[in-house]
């Protein structure tokens, strides 16, 4: 009579248990398609350049983008972004172009003392001229906690992930004035941290995401295999009641 009971339990446990390893491996297919689909675009020439807020009113494509402007009050540090192998911060500042246009800049990459101690830091501040790509963000892991957090240094957040609206409200911006978009700055201009225009910072690429969907898919495939063989050998155990 146990048995009669258990075996749509274990059913139920081994459907469920597929569906997920599915989703996941949905989900690390859909990841590998628009990391793809960024590598799949080539980073502008200089020659085809925009102003801040015309590359901001076009399609969300990588942008070109060359702009004056000011560097607006308040830092945010991303935190847990790894470069050569190193843990570290990148540094991102808002900016206003003279358009009207708001941004943050990505000033590059700064080492993450041992005891996790934020060296001194002197952010840009007044006019500008800015030149990078317009591109998404980077990637920020699991959202755990609260995005931001007050730093020893005033006007510095110390961030495990970027919303733009829960940014812009830290920074004393309006809300909706900061786009999901980040400006990369270009390496060759002056001042500023360790930077490049990598595509993927910080990130896995998508052969390493369709790695894990097979992964996922595999694992799923193997618990119903495991389930199917249980169920047979079931069915051919002949109880004492089936004798009678």
């Amino acid at each position: 009579m146990m048995r009669k009971h258990t075996r749509p339990i274990g059913w139920v446990a081994a459907v469920l248990v597929i569906t997920g390893f599915c989703l996941l491996g949905h989900w690390q297919l859909q990841r590998m398609h628009e990391k793809q689909a960024l590598l799949d675009q080539q980073v502008p020439a200089h020659a085809q350049a925009l102003s801040l807020a015309a590359a901001l009113s076009v399609p969300p494509t990588l942008r070109w983008v060359e702009d004056r402007g000011q560097y607006l009050p308040g830092t945010v540090l991303l935190d847990n972004q790894t470069r050569e192998g190193r843990a570290g911060f990148k540094l991102y500042q808002p900016f206003l172009s003279e358009g009207g246009a708001r941004v943050l800049v990505d000033l590059g990459w700064q080492p993450m003392p041992p005891d996790r101690v934020l060296p001194p830091l002197q952010p840009p501040h007044g006019h500008a001229r800015i030149a990078g790509l317009l591109a998404p963000p980077p990637a920020s892991g699991i959202a755990l906690g609260p995005a931001l957090a007050t730093t020893v240094q005033p006007g510095i957040w110390l961030a495990n992930r970027m919303p733009p609206d829960e940014v812009a409200r830290a920074l004393g911006l309006p809300a909706g004035s900061l786009p999901t978009r980040v400006l990369r700055l270009d390496p060759s201009l002056p001042g500023g941290y360790a930077r490049d225009l990598d595509l993927l910072p910080n990130t896995l690429p998508p052969s390493r995401h369709l790695g894990y969907a097979v992964q996922w898919f595999g694992l799923a495939l193997t618990v119903l295999v495991v389930a199917l063989v249980l169920e047979l050998r079931s069915r051919r155990r002949v109880s004492p009641d089936s004798r009678r």
